[in-house]
């Protein structure tokens, strides 16, 4: 059956964790804050920036002023520190030629979200790109995938793809199951026991998951 797929970005199409968390330390610099060593904040890759500030120790009241510090390096330097999982390209093409609907379901800004696809040619794959705003509507993955299933048909099959427990949490709001990918930032029993409904090793394995 032909599925209405959504992948999420971070950890699941690119690798993208080196310029989310060097601009995450770049941040704590800014408020003199501890800067634990980058195998310390895997995690940040994710979640939602309200959601990782606070437990960076950052206070409630700054958090606002805090993502915009975050953005303005993100913007500059961190989005570059970034790249596509091997085969990632090749199996959005084999999805899409075998009739899927393919759409891109992330906690990142829209716009920041749309720069790296564009960057590296993965927007032709997806009929519709939704991530956060710049004021935190959508901010959290269930808001993201309530907006995209206006574009899904009554009867299509839903699956979310991602690589954290957020999107198996946002999913489950929507009743879709998730299928997670081990090449990303999560944890694959965490996401087990969230619920996902498998967990992928390889391109290969996620493809014929999706083509069942």
């Amino acid at each position: 059956m032909k599925k209405c797929i959504l992948f999420d970005l971070d950890g699941t199409l690119t690798d993208s964790g080196a310029g989310i968390i060097h601009c995450g330390q770049l941040v704590l610099e800014h408020y003199g804050l501890p800067i634990p060593e980058k195998k310390d904040m895997r995690w940040m890759v994710g979640p939602p920036l309200r959601v990782s500030f606070p437990r960076l120790q950052i206070p409630e009241e700054k958090t606002e002023e805090a993502i915009e510090i975050y953005r303005y390096h993100y913007e500059r330097t961190g989005i570059f520190e970034n790249e596509p999982y091997p085969g990632i390209a090749d199996l959005l093409q084999k999805l899409q030629d075998d009739g899927h609907r393919l759409f891109v379901a992330t906690s990142k800004p829209e716009y920041m979200a749309l720069e790296v696809l564009n960057r590296f040619d993965l927007t032709k794959y997806f009929e519709k790109v939704c991530g956060c705003q710049r004021d935190g509507v959508r901010d959290k993955k269930a808001d993201v995938i309530a907006y995209l299933m206006q574009y899904v048909q009554p009867g299509e099959e839903v699956v979310m793809v991602g690589d954290t427990v957020f999107d198996v949490q946002g999913a489950n709001e929507h009743k879709i199951p998730t299928v997670v990918v081990s090449w990303g930032y999560g944890v694959e029993q965490d996401m087990l026991d969230a619920g996902a409904v498998a967990v992928t090793h390889t391109m290969e394995e996620l493809y014929q998951f999706l083509n069942k």
